[in-house]
């Protein structure tokens, strides 16, 4: 079966994508996410972007919970991911990260045995989905 999503590797590759012949997504994938500004100056360098979120100080101290589907250019409003509902963590907060902390994670994706390298590269993201087709349980705040 080929992996769709570097998100799905893990959870693919221990066989724990499946129950009874179903996918079993919210049982087996979350995703945790952060916003970076990615800046010229290294007092905001941090060695181990690639081992995951970072958690020390205010990092991922302020973060909005809800569940989705995969993102990219494939899906959209009229074509779902077949990859839901997955449970995505988002750091509500933007924070400064070095430019060197991005060559960094990329050189550590290079070495890894799974070919991560489409995952170098900037991706495009799907355009926002109608409020219809969300689930129940978002929280809305378009102030």
């Amino acid at each position: 079966m080929a992996v769709p999503d570097a998100l799905f590797r893990w959870s693919f590759l221990q066989g724990r994508h499946h129950q009874s012949g179903t996918l079993n997504t919210y049982l087996t994938v979350g995703v945790q996410a952060q916003v970076y500004t990615i800046v010229n100056d290294e007092k905001f360098y941090y060695p181990n972007l690639f081992k995951g979120m970072r958690v020390e100080g205010d990092f991922g101290a302020d973060m909005t919970y809800y569940t989705g589907s995969t993102t990219g250019t494939s899906v959209s409003n009229e074509i779902c991911s077949r990859y839901t509902p997955v449970t995505w963590q988002v750091d509500r907060k933007c924070h400064l990260i070095s430019a060197s902390s991005f060559d960094k994670m990329c050189k550590e994706m290079k070495k890894q045995a799974d070919d991560m390298k489409k995952d170098l590269k900037a991706h495009g993201a799907r355009e926002l989905v109608m409020k219809k087709f969300t689930a129940d349980d978002q929280e809305f705040d378009l102030a």
